[in-house]
């Protein structure tokens, strides 16, 4: 159930009954970054997998230092996770679509328990809960044309929650990450 919504959040119940507040971004508050930090991250941002020494040296620190401060970026929220990134294509998977989705008026309620259940599934890549003319942008990435209409109908289309979608291919994607703000 959505407890109350203002431009900068909104609340809502969860289907576990756990509150969620969705905010543009999801934004946590500001960690100061000096100087070395937004070096620091912007070498991660680049190669996640740089070993400790080179990031030290690249950095002019002990590579004790730059372990303390990688952790830090870690604890602190700046640094969110190391992860590998897959090319859909090298699995199979040819075809990735954006559907962009809106919940019935009569049915918000449901929007956080929809958000639960579209994160699990294997073919939803990325989630993002909007402000605007759609509730939802579900990125998916799937073998063919088949298997995003079986998506579509057996994900969206029969649940109770969803007014409406509408799908875009992606022809081209390019993400290189967030840059580090000055």
């Amino acid at each position: 159930m959505i407890s109350g919504c203002q431009p900068e959040s909104c609340s809502i119940l969860r289907s576990n009954g756990s509150m969620a507040t969705f905010s543009p971004n999801n934004q946590r508050p500001v960690a100061p970054l000096d100087d070395l930090d937004r070096r620091l991250v912007e070498l991660l941002r680049t190669n996640a997998r740089t070993p400790n020494s080179v990031l030290a040296e690249a950095l002019g620190i002990a590579p004790s230092t730059c372990v303390t401060r990688v952790k830090s970026l870690v604890d602190r929220g700046v640094v969110s996770g190391f992860t590998a990134t897959i090319e859909p294509r090298a699995v199979g998977l040819l075809l990735q679509a954006l559907i962009s989705v809106n919940i019935r008026a009569g049915q918000r309620h449901l929007m956080a328990a929809f958000s639960d259940q579209m994160q699990v599934l294997p073919d939803v890549v990325q989630l993002f809960f909007l402000g605007g003319s759609e509730d939802f942008i579900l990125h998916v990435a799937v073998r063919d044309s088949e298997h995003v209409r079986d998506f579509v109908l057996d994900n969206l289309s029969a649940h109770p929650a969803v007014a409406s979608t509408r799908t875009s291919m992606v022809f081209d994607h390019h993400y290189s990450g967030p840059a580090v703000a000055p």
